[in-house]
């Protein structure tokens, strides 16, 4: 059953009822009645306050008028109300470009927006009176509201009522108690119906059951409100008639209209001419809303100049509503008003009591006591997030972070509040209309820096004492690429030994990236160096693209490749992909892989050289010079020289730094004419490797007497000593045989110089070796000068040796005073 709406009566009415006489049946009616009339009217009060805030709300709008729609309540979920972008002279798709949402105070969602196409529908169906109460026009304030940029539009959804509620009594009887002395004309207030509907479709009329002794008479409380008095027609007699029992009928003005009825049972009683009269017929009180539960609010008195019971007062709430009943207590003997429930400003400003006082005889008196309750600073501000955006791209300008609004429930400086966040943010609130806020971003932001904020919104009123509400908001920034990869170091020196495995960790390059997720994720490439672009880089080293280790791809080689220098790239995978470059320099460290070579006198398994010896040669006479080389570097280079073995030990000694070998001691008559000497050519490595030449030296009295005897002398010496024949021919041999040899040699070394200097270089069994002309002299048969042509590996170094080639070829020897002649000197397998 719908409930109708009681309006309060006016101050006159009340004035009227508290001067007349009523029964004690119609007083009790009267204060039920009176109860549940209160307890909605302070329901429309709050919703009256809602619409007072929309209303303040849109006042504070910079002079637009808001857009207004019409509804019917009841009207079905879905329906559609208007197109708000042509409504509001946007463009197809503007709403969903510009992330439009409706929001309102209460955060009621009773329209929905379709962003896409714009349409605004009905989200449920809307009870006016539920919504509004007795308020008229009701009207619900909404806000459309666009982030991109940030704009605010205001509407109002007026609905309109139908005649959906019949009226209704509070009690099912009104029961009246009148006395029979009771003059005719006499008017007994009844309680009135109450219907939920407003204008036309409120209550109209009342109308009673056909009865000789009363009609109704039908009273406009000066608010739109209509309430029955019972009139009396003629004197009524308890002893004819003791009790009657009417019908009252409540009429709205719907078409059809509809009713309500109550019974009026009526009690006639004998006199009591005396009705209780209160000191004032106003009582006006103010309460703060913070009073204790129990405290006094007023004192009520009244006084009857009756005796007896029709003299004894008891005082009662009159037709109080049910938020009365619970608020406030009366004391029914000495009219004391206390608190019953603790108040609220914010829900309810005013209560207006009626109180009755009823004698014994059941005659009443009626007054009025109206409590305005004060306000104090009891509710602490609201803050209402509308929008968060997170996370927040960093390098951004200015950014909408987050769209809020502020509220306070109390009034006066107690609702005036003011929004701050903490210093040193890079963020600024910016006010907007209607307590609207922006958390805007100051400044572009930095990830590296901070990626995260915790950023607290205070509100704070300016009440006493003040309060405040603190909302913490957590704001990411996300990752753009805008930071290079950077290395460790700017160049890495790497040291590799030479004949390492293949495939072998020679070390590593890092590179970090103050970015994150791709952005830092780090791939390593290999540059060729700019100077030096024919390095087979690609087939030395390669790289692990994404740890940045290094791993020598083959054996590499010290005396063909001493350091070699390249670069290493890394990018990260952001887009567009950000680089760095380093530069790696590889070191080969020598190795002990190369065995000394001997280059004088040769072991090409030809004719041996055989060196002459004077027996008239001094003691460290220089008898001929070992030359060897090696391919390595460093100390594996450094050689030494040592006699393992001699014909006769003792007679010669090799000097163990320059491979010279010299007479230990004074020749004799008794050593022998041959000697065979073998040196060990050994370098300084770690294990050390070695090579051995075998040495022959001929004893002779002069170079010139075995080679170049008078015919006379010879042939004498001939007969006197055979054996001196017999050498002579055998040295001629062996010099013929020996010269064949080097003219072959010197033939084939010409041809193979020829090839290397077409291929760019000469080539000896280690690799190619620079070219230098270096000078040796010596005493012996290694008096004369040679001037050798050696091939060093590059890097060898000043201190290692150099190699000689003749450069006179018919030598001179002096020997006792006479001339010789040309003697073919020992070559060597380079050609000289």
């Amino acid at each position: 059953m719908s409930i109708a709406i009681i309006q309060l009566i006016s101050k006159d009415s009340v004035s009227a009822i508290s001067e007349s006489c009523l029964s004690p049946s119609e007083r009790g009616f009267e204060r039920l009645h009176k109860q549940r009339m209160e307890a909605r009217v302070v329901r429309a009060a709050q919703k009256r306050q809602v619409l007072f805030l929309y209303v303040f709300l849109g006042v504070s709008w910079a002079g637009a008028e808001p857009l207004r729609y019409i509804v019917a309540e009841e009207t079905e979920r879905g329906t559609f109300l208007a197109n708000l972008a042509i409504d509001l002279g946007l463009g197809a798709g503007e709403l969903s470009a510009r992330g439009s949402r409706i929001v309102s105070d209460e955060n009621i969602r009773f329209v929905l927006l379709n962003p896409l196409t714009g349409d605004l529908l009905l989200n449920e169906k809307l009870d006016r009176e539920e919504l509004c109460g007795p308020t008229e026009p009701c009207v619900l304030p909404f806000q459309l509201l666009l982030e991109k940029p940030f704009q605010i539009f205001r509407a109002e959804l007026q609905v309109t009522d139908i005649n959906d509620n019949s009226p209704v009594f509070l009690d099912r009887e009104i029961t009246l108690n009148i006395l029979e002395s009771t003059a005719p004309g006499a008017t007994f207030l009844l309680g009135s119906a109450q219907d939920s509907d407003v204008g036309i479709n409120n209550l109209r009329n009342y109308t009673i059951s056909s009865n000789v002794y009363f009609h109704i008479n039908v009273r406009d409380s000066g608010e739109g409100n209509v309430y029955p008095e019972l009139v009396l027609d003629r004197v009524l007699d308890r002893e004819e008639v003791p009790e009657l029992i009417l019908t009252l009928t409540a009429l709205d003005g719907g078409s059809p209209p509809r009713s309500g009825n109550t019974l009026i049972p009526i009690l006639v009683l004998d006199i009591n001419d005396n009705v209780p009269e209160f000191v004032e017929s106003l009582y006006k009180v103010q309460v703060p809303e913070n009073s204790p539960v129990g405290s006094l609010i007023v004192t009520v008195s009244a006084r009857d100049l009756d005796a007896g019971s029709n003299g004894e007062i008891v005082y009662a709430f009159f037709y109080a509503t049910e938020r009365i009943l619970k608020t406030f207590r009366i004391n029914s003997t000495s009219g004391n008003l206390h608190l019953k429930a603790e108040l609220n400003y914010e829900a309810i400003q005013t209560y207006t009591l009626t109180i009755q006082a009823k004698d014994g005889g059941g005659l009443s008196g009626k007054c009025t006591v109206v409590v305005q309750v004060t306000d104090i600073n009891d509710n602490p501000p609201e803050l209402l997030l509308s929008s968060l955006t997170s996370p927040i791209a960093e390098n951004s300008p200015e950014t909408v972070v987050a769209v809020f609004r502020i509220r306070d429930r109390d009034s006066g400086n107690n609702a005036k509040m003011v929004c701050s966040i903490q210093d040193h943010l890079p963020f600024v609130l910016k006010p907007s209309v209607e307590n609207f806020y922006t958390l805007v971003t100051e400044s572009p932001l930095d990830r590296e820096s901070q990626a995260e904020y915790n950023i607290t919104i205070t509100v704070t009123d300016l009440g006493t004492p003040s309060l405040k509400t603190q909302h913490n908001l957590t704001v990411t920034v996300s990752d753009v690429n805008d930071n290079a990869p950077a290395f460790s170091q700017s160049s890495y020196t790497l040291r590799v030994r030479e004949n390492n495995s293949p495939a072998l960790h020679i070390g590593s390059v890092s590179a970090t990236d103050r970015d994150a997720g791709a952005n830092a994720q780090v791939t390593y490439s290999l540059l060729l160096p700019p100077h030096d672009p024919h390095l087979p880089l690609a087939s030395l080293v390669s790289i692990n693209a994404d740890n940045g280790q290094l791993f020598a791809l083959r054996a590499l080689d010290y005396e063909a490749l001493q350091a070699f220098e390249f670069g290493v790239r890394a990018v990260d995978r952001g887009s567009p992909a950000l680089s760095s470059q380093a530069l790696v320099r590889v070191l080969v460290v020598d190795a002990n892989d190369n065995a000394p070579f001997v280059l004088y006198p040769l072991q090409n398994g030809s004719a041996p050289c055989t060196e002459l010896v004077p027996r008239a040669a001094e003691a460290g006479y220089l008898v001929t010079k070992v030359v060897a080389v090696d391919g390595d570097s460093g100390q594996n280079a450094w050689l030494s020289y040592q006699l393992l073995k001699a014909t006769e030990p003792g007679l010669f000694g090799v000097w163990a730094h320059n491979g010279e070998v010299r007479t230990a001691r004074l020749l004799s008559e008794r050593d022998a004419v041959k000697h065979r000497l073998l040196v060990l050519v050994k370098d300084n490595g770690e294990p050390p490797l070695s090579a051995s030449v075998t040495l022959h030296v001929l004893l002779v009295d002069g170079f010139s007497q075995p080679y170049l005897p008078l015919p006379d002398v010879a042939a004498a010496e001939a007969r006197a000593d055979p054996l001196t024949v017999y050498l002579v021919i055998a040295l001629a041999s062996v010099s013929s045989l020996f010269l064949v040899s080097v003219l072959v040699f010197v033939a084939v070394r010409l041809c193979r110089r020829s090839r290397a200097a077409s291929g760019g270089g000469c080539s000896v069994p280690e690799g190619p070796f620079a070219g230098h002309l270096v000078d040796v002299s010596g005493t012996g048969t290694l008096s004369h000068s040679y001037q050798y042509e050696v091939c060093l590996r590059g890097g060898s170094g000043a201190g290692e040796f150099k190699f000689l080639k003749p450069i006179i070829p018919n030598l001179q020897l002096q020997s006792t005073g006479r001339e010789v002649e040309e003697y073919p000197s020992c070559q060597n397998d380079l050609g000289f």
